[in-house]
């Protein structure tokens, strides 16, 4: 039976260890101080310097999807990074579990927010705070207006639904492990899949004006890849990493046209 394995901050309890961390907590376990006097998050982020993503180092598909990437394009990435976790958080709120909705905001907070923000535009970051303190679905709502509020107007949709595949299926590759399945890395590599999809799905006037049939195989596509994840929790045996590389490969493959 494969064992899922859960990182230290799973749970709110650890979310807010971690915000005690970076007020400066104890040094030993919470934290560590930088060249700058400041402190690094224990857990996931403490894990991990800031990389081109401005998440974890060493994300695979993260650094990939950021590369070359500039200017409004790079602002519209980061905002829509950082949807994908409220768009998890949203299907995990209707599941029934609020708590664990918060936490995923919290977590996008953390790995895509705070590392960079000064590269999310004019984005108000109160909404996504307070869905991460108690996420309703008045609250998750609310966290989505802000980010789409945010987003560049001259950002190329297929661009930006390619990155986010990219995203989805790197982090994907962490997902089935020899011993235990990590339902976080589950979790936030669907979010990343739900952010292509709300991408593409944003871009489709202007898309389907240019080409309509490759727009609907893209679309068509990428619903397929989102089916790889049968469940909002990672089930005892998800799909193996070789399936979601062959679906976000075909999902490339129609969105050519536009890139």
């Amino acid at each position: 039976m494969i064992v899922r394995k859960f990182k230290l901050w799973r749970t709110a309890g650890a979310a807010a260890a971690l915000g005690l961390a970076a007020c400066g907590g104890e040094g030993g376990e919470a934290g560590r101080s930088g060249e700058n006097g400041g402190t690094t998050a224990a857990g996931e982020a403490g894990e991990a310097a800031v990389g081109e993503g401005g998440g974890e180092h060493g994300e695979a598909g993260v650094d990939t999807a950021y590369a070359g990437v500039a200017g409004s394009q790079r602002t519209a990435l980061r905002l829509q990074h950082l949807k994908g976790f409220v768009l998890i958080a949203a299907r995990v709120a209707e599941a029934g579990d609020a708590a664990a909705a918060g936490v995923l905001v919290q977590q996008g907070l953390l790995e895509v927010y705070d590392p960079a923000a000064d590269q999310f535009g004019g984005l108000d970051a109160a909404p996504l705070r307070a869905a991460g303190a108690a996420a309703s679905a008045q609250s998750l709502q609310a966290a989505k207006q802000a980010l789409d509020a945010a987003r560049p107007s001259g950002a190329d949709a297929a661009t930006l639904a390619v990155s986010m595949v990219d995203i989805a299926s790197g982090l994907y590759q962490n997902v089935v492990q020899a011993d235990f399945v990590d339902s976080i890395e589950y979790q936030h590599s669907l979010g990343a899949a739900l952010a292509a999809h709300d991408a593409l799905t944003a871009g489709r006037s202007a898309l389907r004006a240019r080409n309509a049939r490759a727009y609907d195989q893209a679309l068509a596509d990428i619903e397929a890849l989102i089916a790889l994840w049968p469940t909002t929790e990672a089930p005892e045996r998800p799909a193996p990493y070789r399936e979601v590389l062959a679906q976000s490969s075909r999902v490339r493959l129609a969105l050519s046209p536009f890139l």
